[in-house]
């Protein structure tokens, strides 16, 4: 991949994404909390315990500094956390109960066997992979038949979709936009079933003009789209 200059360089993907994740962990850190308790990431357990028993062990792929996966353990759920940067991993560490597994490891190559967990939440981390279709085969092979996927993909409205647009300039990103339409026919050909979702509505889009829409519209004005699926087999 050219660097815009026309030199060819190396380059890993996942070595530039725990750099680049580790360089933001501060300002993550500061921002988390508010995002989980009252922000665009407040409907996500709420919406997740609607369709996981408090038994079940869940995995949360791309954790930051833990609040998520507190959120989850507060629940009740067994949770295991595992985020790519290694100084989010220490804030997790420092911040989470010990009854919380907290782990680094990359969201493309999970460190568990197949069939570990009976669900994986992992919210905005697959637009930050190499290869989206492989990695959410990874994330399907550690959840069992039958099991859940709450995955989170930021809207065509985001912010944070800038992060990609250095690539039409020929340059070496680590991030990999996507629709949330797309990721949802990519769901129906890995055998994930679409079993409900809603969106996180972006700032000037109010609840009476976003609930008239249908959902084509709906996925087009989100902030990001909240998908849970069930693994087909």
């Amino acid at each position: 991949m050219g660097d815009g200059g026309g030199i060819t360089m190396s380059f890993n993907w996942s070595e530039e994404a725990e750099k680049q994740w580790d360089e933001r962990a501060d300002s993550w850190n500061e921002r988390s909390k508010n995002m989980w308790e009252s922000g665009s990431r407040s409907g996500i357990i709420p919406f997740l315990t609607q369709y996981m028993s408090q038994d079940h062990h869940i995995l949360d792929i791309g954790c930051g500094d833990g609040y998520g996966a507190f959120k989850l353990y507060e629940q009740g759920y067994q949770v295991t956390a595992l985020d790519i940067s290694s100084v989010m991993v220490q804030y997790a560490k420092q911040q989470l109960p010990n009854g919380i597994i907290v782990m680094q490891g990359d969201a493309q190559q999970l460190p568990f066997s197949t069939d570990t967990f009976e669900a994986v939440m992992a919210i905005n981390v697959l637009e930050w992979t190499e290869k989206p279709k492989q990695t959410l085969q990874e994330w399907k092979r550690v959840v069992k038949a039958g099991g859940y996927l709450c995955v989170g993909v930021l809207g065509p409205t985001a912010g944070p979709r800038v992060n990609s647009y250095p690539r039409l300039h020929g340059k070496t990103v680590i991030c990999n936009t996507m629709m949330p339409w797309e990721f949802q026919q990519l769901c129906l050909e890995l055998n994930l079933q679409y079993v409900d979702g809603y969106g996180v509505l972006k700032q000037g889009v109010t609840k009476d003009m976003y609930e008239r829409l249908p959902l084509e519209l709906q996925q087009s004005v989100s902030f990001s789209w909240i998908f849970m699926l069930r693994n087909g087999g």
